[in-house]
């Protein structure tokens, strides 16, 4: 019934999300199990006793996606949505009261930390490959599986006779209405030499093997695991590591030093207001304005 379920979900939700549905039904499944309990046949209840057994190692961001994707599948399955039941509601503000609802934010990849990151990257075809990839993060503000999904026919002109990148779907584009990002001369002119090397076809990020061979398109995970390799090389010590999100945050925090308004900084990212991001923008904005 479930896998029926997986199977009608293709092609309706983005690939991320149906595989964290499955994440975490999986996990609800397992816990259903040693519970002696039916997961389709859960109740608010049962959901609640879930979200409790979670909030004892998980963080309440990582609790509330839970209660929120079984409270989902199940709905889109036909049953009650026992996600707004009340034993659901009175768990989810028992957890926030005792863990909070802060969600940690990711290392920001500014532009003085581009800078590092883009002199570890040589003339070889990982390097030329990775001047893409840390260009074209930092300058559309994407999320790495969005990243991932550019390909060389997306490219295109602007009446201006600057070039582009259409944006075909997005988190907040599930439909393909598109957008157009207008991209530096700089990314421009990398994203050409690359192009030679890979016939200007197909998706821009590629893997490269270690003896030079350019592979298939690039995993969304694989952009992390290489902002890592680059951030080690470079000797940056940030507080953290590096992440697929670090580009948008960055970016987000040197457009905001820079004067620009939160609401272009949105529209630029793609966020919404109650975004977790925005308000973490929020906070450092507001951080500026103490007096040392």
């Amino acid at each position: 019934m479930i896998e029926e379920l997986f199977a009608e979900f293709e092609g309706a939700f983005a690939e991320n999300t149906i595989r964290s549905y499955r994440s975490d039904f999986s996990r609800f499944s397992r816990w259903c199990d040693e519970n002696d309990l039916a997961p389709l046949d859960a109740t608010s209840e049962d959901l609640a006793g879930f979200a409790e057994y979670l909030a004892k190692t998980c963080v309440g961001s990582t609790v509330r996606r839970h209660v929120a994707s079984i409270s989902s599948i199940l709905k889109l399955s036909g049953r009650e949505d026992i996600g707004k039941g009340a034993p659901v509601v009175l768990a989810m503000k028992r957890i926030y009261r005792r863990k909070g609802r802060w969600q940690r934010q990711a290392i920001p990849l500014t532009h003085n930390v581009l800078q590092a990151l883009l002199a570890e990257c040589d003339d070889s075809h990982r390097g030329l490959r990775d001047r893409v990839m840390l260009r074209l993060g930092y300058e559309t503000m994407r999320r790495r599986h969005e990243l991932c999904s550019f390909r060389f026919e997306d490219l295109e002109q602007l009446p201006s006779g600057k070039a582009a990148l259409r944006l075909r779907f997005s988190k907040t584009d599930q439909y393909g209405a598109g957008k157009l990002i207008p991209i530096s001369e700089v990314l421009h002119g990398d994203i050409q030499r690359w192009g030679e090397l890979t016939g200007n076809t197909g998706y821009l990020l590629r893997r490269v093997y270690r003896k030079g061979e350019i592979g298939s398109d690039l995993h969304p995970g694989g952009i992390a695991r290489r902002l890592q390799e680059l951030q080690q090389q470079a000797g940056l010590e940030l507080g953290g590591k590096l992440s697929g999100h670090s580009f948008r945050v960055g970016a987000a925090l040197d457009l905001l030093e820079r004067g620009e308004s939160l609401e272009k900084i949105m529209l630029r990212g793609g966020w919404q207001a109650e975004s977790t991001v925005v308000a973490y923008l929020r906070s450092w904005q507001a951080s500026q304005d103490i007096e040392p």
